[in-house]
């Protein structure tokens, strides 16, 4: 074997040994097209596992579908009815998770947390602090002046105390995990890598808004701050090129919120509304 041959079988080999680049937040092993189709799947999911879980409730109530119209506003008001909605988004989000989870690993084969970002990336619990107290500042000033609206959330609230404690529980526990490996997770890290950050953040920011607006329409107040939280956490995901820091900086903001709505009932007179902070803050109804 001459010199020639022999460097190209030593090529050979090392290509044959090196081992697939590991995937980063920012380089996925997913494309656009993945991301979109787990977001759709995520919408769907909210969509139709709660319409069959109350189905079997409203099959107990025959008389109710010789109406359209009177079914359709039962399943608003009724408080079993609006329970068994709000705890059917607990399968959404354990099977969201899971669908997820095989699309980010690509069934095991890279890992979970690596591959969204695990890291700070920065942050400071000083950051988080003052992200907060300027969200708070900014929803008591758009509030002042543009008083929150009625809305499907702010009904879900009022029909039972035991809506309201499963509402709060799903929005601290489990809302921002999955919102957050959904939006700045799978679908920024798509988009940012074919269409650039700018594309990416105004994108990512308008989904995680729009797809909240039937449960907030017509509070304009409420959809601003969502849209404002939105662009907050990705823009949080642009600068520390990680998820954990969104996913920590959702889940205090949601804890902090649905604490205050429990306790509101113990601490003041009881009102038709909440409070338009709490409103914006339980926005796990995707």
């Amino acid at each position: 074997m001459d010199i020639t041959q022999q460097v190209l079988s030593e090529q050979d080999t090392c290509v044959l040994e090196a081992k697939p680049e590991s995937p980063t937040p920012d380089n996925p092993p997913w494309n656009g097209w993945i991301a979109l189709l787990v977001w759709f799947i995520s919408v769907l999911l909210v969509v139709v596992v709660p319409s069959i879980v109350v189905l079997g409730y409203l099959a107990t109530r025959p008389e109710l579908f010789s109406d359209p119209q009177v079914l359709v506003e039962f399943v608003k008001s009724d408080p079993v009815a609006i329970f068994l909605q709000v705890l059917a988004l607990l399968p959404v989000h354990l099977a969201t998770l899971a669908l997820s989870w095989a699309v980010v690993t690509r069934f095991k084969a890279y890992p979970f947390r690596e591959t969204l970002g695990w890291r700070s990336g920065g942050m400071r619990w000083w950051h988080y602090v003052l992200i907060l107290i300027g969200i708070v500042l900014i929803a008591g000033g758009v509030t002042n002046y543009f008083p929150e609206a009625d809305n499907e959330v702010l009904r879900i609230i009022r029909s039972s105390r035991a809506a309201v404690f499963v509402l709060a529980a799903l929005a601290t526990l489990t809302a921002p995990i999955v919102e957050e490996v959904v939006y700045r997770g799978i679908l920024y890290s798509a988009f940012q890598r074919v269409f650039g950050v700018g594309i990416a953040v105004a994108v990512v920011t308008a989904l995680f808004a729009l797809i909240h607006f039937p449960q907030y329409w017509p509070s304009f107040s409420t959809l601003f701050l969502l849209t404002l939280l939105s662009l907050i956490l990705t823009m949080v995901r642009v600068r520390t090129g990680n998820l954990l820091p969104c996913i920590i900086l959702h889940t205090i903001f949601n804890g902090l919120q649905s604490i205050a709505l429990i306790a509101e009932p113990y601490v003041t007179t009881p009102t038709i509304d909440p409070g338009p902070i709490n409103a914006v803050i339980l926005n796990l109804l995707k």
